[in-house]
Formats: structure tokens, C-alpha cells, sequence
């Protein structure tokens, strides 16, 4: 008796092992592939990362702060670049402040409302994009300006156009 009791402790015990072994190996090749599809997921993220990074660098190619002629520009007339220009994108949104037509939009307001600038970009040390909405109608602009020894700023309308209305 005690014979049978000892083999199917045994017996036993060896199918405990198989079954321990066996679902360890599932579990570690489960492991494995998740690791190896979070390198191959981290590997394309890092992808997407060098790309955005190309396409930021891309769309601060026509940027004031990153043209060292037109800051040299400026720093030859005596100006500190870096309070200039929240100076320059300061006076074209105080336009926004005038009363009746805006000074620079071309286009008039439609009934009641006012037209402002939303959005500046200063493209170089002559030029400055923005855009323009009342709420009903939006377009941009292309504006030159002019930095004064007096630290005012003069617009000049270059171009504009107003996107179609549906």
C-alpha cells in the first residue's frame, strides 16, 4: 500500500512538473513576443518622432528668431531681438483695437461684427503673415513692416485674400 502511495505521489508530482514547466514556456514566449512588439512599436514611434521633429523644422524654416540675417539686421539698428518681437506682433494686434474698418484687412466686416487678427507669424524682418476672421469670414494676410528708430512699427498691406464662403 504504501508502494502505490509513493507512485502516485510521484506520478503526480511529475505531471505537476510538466504542467509547471509547460505553462512557464507559454508564459515566457507570451513575454517575449510582447516585448518583441513593443520594440518594434517603440522603434516606429521613434520613426514618427525623427519625422515630426523634420517637419517642425520645416515650418520654422521662415521664422524671425531662427534668420541670423534679419536679426543681425535688427541688432545693427540697436534692438534687442527678443523684445522686439513681441513689440512688432503687440502694435498689429492693437490694430484690432481701431475703430470702424480695420487699418490693414482689406475686406469689410459683415453686419455687426468686427474684423481682428488672429494669428501672427513674422516671417523675417520685412514681412509678417497673419490671419484674419469675423467670426463668419476668415482670410489672411501678407504684411511688410517697418521698425522705426523710435521703436514704432509701420504695416504696409502687401496681399490679402479672403477664403471662399460656402
Amino acid at each position: 500500500m504504501k508502494q502505490k502511495i509513493v507512485i502516485y505521489l510521484f506520478i503526480f508530482t511529475v505531471l505537476l512538473v510538466i504542467f509547471q514547466y509547460v505553462n512557464s514556456k507559454h508564459l515566457f514566449e507570451d513575454a517575449n513576443n510582447r516585448i518583441a512588439n513593443y520594440k518594434a512599436l517603440a522603434e516606429k514611434q521613434k520613426d514618427s518622432i525623427v519625422k515630426l521633429q523634420h517637419d517642425l523644422l520645416d515650418a520654422k524654416h521662415f521664422n524671425l528668431e531662427r534668420n541670423e540675417d534679419a536679426i543681425s539686421y535688427f541688432e545693427n539698428d540697436g534692438h534687442d531681438i527678443y523684445d522686439l518681437i513681441p513689440h512688432i506682433k503687440d502694435e498689429l494686434y492693437e490694430l484690432n483695437e481701431a475703430k470702424g474698418q480695420h487699418p490693414i484687412v482689406p475686406y469689410a466686416a459683415s453686419e455687426g461684427r468686427k474684423i481682428v487678427i488672429n494669428t501672427v507669424k513674422i516671417l523675417n524682418h520685412k514681412w509678417i503673415i497673419a490671419d484674419f476672421t469675423d467670426g463668419e469670414y476668415w482670410g489672411e494676410i501678407l504684411v511688410a513692416y517697418f521698425v522705426n528708430k523710435n521703436k514704432t512699427v509701420d504695416f504696409e498691406l502687401v496681399e490679402s485674400f479672403l477664403y471662399p464662403f460656402d
